[in-house]
């Protein structure tokens, strides 16, 4: 048993998002903006063959995945594992506040480099956590199946490298996922293939077979 495809959604925008302000693990919820988003997405993936439905605890993804549950009828299964990248004392902090007080640290960051996000987490320590959660959920899926996850923007795109079997430094390949849009991806031959990246609503062939 395992799924054999992922669906790995981000959620939609929060107040955070739209001031350019660092969220790591804090709570924070979704805006008029992101709660429209999500629904507009759900309504698109709500139609594909879904088997499983599985987020992030933080309320931000848990409102996202809710938005599709609650058109599928699945459960949703929350699961820490899956929260956003631990960014230590750069949370609740603007972009250009971090800049200022860490310079060398946030160059860094910016560059891709695997260094510790405001102190708490790296990259690869952001890939392998998610990866495992991931992988853990998938077997978990009737083989053949689909497993959605709904996430967050770092948590993803590490996570994605990961089981890519990418490092994190070629994640500057990679534009990050936008709110409320997601990744697809298959398994071939045991890998894990990408199939779509930054898919939404619109023109989206999430359901495509590649």
């Amino acid at each position: 048993m395992t799924a054999s495809t992922l669906v790995l959604w981000r959620h939609g925008q929060t107040p955070f998002n739209a001031e350019n302000r660092f969220q790591g693990q804090l709570d924070v919820p979704l805006d008029d903006v992101g709660r429209a988003q999500a629904a507009a997405a759900a309504a698109h993936l709500s139609a594909l063959p879904l088997d499983a439905v599985v987020s992030s605890d933080l309320v931000r993804a848990v409102d996202t995945a809710t938005a599709l549950t609650s058109l599928t009828g699945l459960a949703l299964t929350r699961d820490p594992a899956l929260r956003e990248v631990d960014a230590g004392e750069w949370q609740g902090l603007l972009g250009d506040e971090i800049a200022l007080r860490w310079p060398e640290e946030h160059a860094a960051w910016r560059r891709g480099a695997d260094v510790r996000t405001g102190g708490g987490e790296t990259r690869s320590e952001l890939g392998a956590r998610v990866a495992v959660a991931v992988e853990r959920h998938a077997a978990a899926v009737p083989g053949g199946g689909t497993l959605l996850v709904a996430s967050h923007g770092a948590a993803l795109k590490a996570g994605v490298l990961r089981l890519l079997g990418l490092p994190p430094a070629a994640g500057s390949a990679f534009a990050g996922l936008r709110n409320a849009h997601w990744a697809v991806l298959r398994r071939r031959s045991r890998a894990w293939v990408l199939e779509e990246y930054n898919a939404g609503p619109a023109g989206a062939r999430v359901g495509a077979e590649g």
